[in-house]
């Protein structure tokens, strides 16, 4: 994985601090001995205006990395401390090279404090969170790029379950629709039992009319053969 950029300037950047601090602390003790120190004032204030440029620059790039989502919120978070603390750490030295009254104090700080890189001293870790706090430049970038690591972990699970949560819900939908299909069918096939057994029904009570009907007739004929015979029996006595 390629170095984050932000990272390395942040690092350029204490790195001139350091060097800042190292040639105040270098002219004061020229200035106590009586010496020049014109050349040591124009150096300062050249890496006072350079160590102010990095400084603008590391919060015109974590803006645009916060915007557009390159970096965790909680990364923000974490890189905006550094750089409030890098603006607190200018004012100081460009206060302490006026001599208004912050030397020795912060000179000592910004020599004393801090990680280690190579060998060098950084003076800006001093109110660093808790987690990064005394780590080297490599080590709090492979920190992030392990936070990085769990937090693409971490999306892919989501991203999985999501998936999954999906497929189900197609399924579902699916089963509903059949479902759906199932109860459309025994709602015909009741109507078309219920209609036959209507017609059904209807052909029986005729069927029971005409029946009756017979019967009817068929007593009534044989009501008229009485008669007649009744009729006809004493003629032939």
């Amino acid at each position: 994985m390629a170095p984050d950029p932000w990272l390395l300037m942040y690092d350029s950047a204490c790195h001139t601090a350091q060097e800042v601090a190292e040639k105040i602390q270098e002219r004061n003790r020229c200035e106590r001995n009586g010496e020049s120190t014109a050349k040591l004032s124009v150096a300062i204030r050249s890496l006072l205006q350079n160590f102010k440029e990095k400084t603008e620059r590391l919060k015109d790039l974590l803006f645009h990395s916060v915007s557009t989502r390159q970096i965790t919120q909680l990364e923000g978070d974490r890189r905006q401390n550094l750089v409030d603390d890098l603006l607190t750490r200018h004012r100081h030295l460009q206060a302490s090279f006026k001599n208004e009254g912050t030397e020795p104090d912060v000179i000592r700080s910004s020599l004393m404090s801090g990680g280690v890189r190579g060998g060098v001293m950084n003076p800006w870790l001093v109110e660093e969170p808790e987690e990064t706090r005394g780590l080297g430049f490599h080590e709090i970038q492979q920190q992030q790029w392990r936070i990085i690591e769990e937090q693409d972990a971490g999306l892919d699970a989501l991203s999985s379950i999501l998936s999954r949560q999906k497929q189900m819900g197609q399924e579902i939908g699916n089963e509903l629709e059949e479902q759906n299909e199932i109860i459309d069918d025994l709602a015909n096939l009741v109507e078309n039992t219920d209609n036959k057994l209507r017609n059904q029904t209807r052909h029986v009570m005729m069927v029971d009319k005409k029946s009756t009907s017979c019967g009817m007739l068929v007593v009534i004929v044989l009501l008229l053969i009485a008669i007649v015979v009744v009729a006809v029996w004493p003629t032939k006595k």
